[in-house]
């Protein structure tokens, strides 16, 4: 008689990382692996994480039996990363209805601020910060909504990753949606690894940019872009 996975106790998460090595594709914690979980997958992990979430809150010895606050915890938890913090893993990418640039623009836009929430690859601490777009279009260039923007953000954002490689995977994203002349994406924020632990600074912001196309070769179109963007933030 053969037996399913789940009647052999098989973990959901094993049998995704075996898709994904024979696949030959990386899971680092900011990688979309949305491709590689089949249908229900997604119900089976939240179960997986919920249990095994319960004996970290055991190993910390918190008595979930008695206590009424952190009866569901476990559960709380594993549907709050799967389907909301970490959502960007797990989900394909947003639909995005691009429009062709049929007036030809080509002056500098900016698109921004953002309001972005993500969480530290390193301590799953949450990181809150705002992001701006600067987009130099040519007339072959996709044109796409506002709100477009943050979704497509936010979706690269929803992922335990860095602020440094975050931008720079927003900006690769617009590139491929847009194909604009230029690119530029600047993200500050504050990390809460910084404010809950460690220094406990409650102050430290981080701030950087990635360049693209035009922005990176004109140092005039820079300088147009950072110089609107520091007399827009209050």
């Amino acid at each position: 008689m053969k037996h399913t996975d789940e009647e052999l106790g098989v973990p959901v998460s094993f049998k995704i990382r075996e898709r994904l090595k024979a696949a030959g594709k990386r899971f680092h914690a900011n990688d979309n692996i949305s491709a590689y979980l089949d249908a229900g997958d997604d119900a089976r992990l939240i179960e997986e994480v919920a249990h095994k979430m319960q004996t970290v809150l055991e190993s910390l010895v918190i008595d979930t039996e008695s206590d009424h606050n952190t009866q569901e915890t476990a559960r709380r938890v594993a549907k709050m990363f799967l389907t909301e913090v970490f959502r960007g893993r797990y989900v394909a990418q947003p639909s995005v209805t691009e429009f062709p640039n049929v007036e030809h623009l080509n002056e500098l836009m900016i698109v921004g601020p953002i309001m972005v929430r993500s969480a530290c690859s390193h301590h799953l601490c949450p990181i809150i910060g705002k992001v701006w777009v600067g987009v130099m279009p040519n007339e072959h260039s996709n044109l796409i909504g506002l709100s477009k923007y943050a979704r497509l953000i936010d979706w690269v954002m929803s992922r335990p990753q860095i602020q440094e490689e975050a931008v720079s995977q927003v900006a690769d994203l617009l590139m491929e949606k847009l194909q604009p002349d230029g690119l530029a994406v600047v993200m500050e924020a504050d990390h809460f690894c910084m404010v809950w632990r460690g220094v406990k600074d409650t102050d430290s912001k981080m701030i950087n940019s990635v360049m693209r196309g035009s922005f990176l070769k004109d140092p005039n179109l820079r300088r147009e872009f950072l110089s609107l963007l520091s007399n827009r933030k209050p």
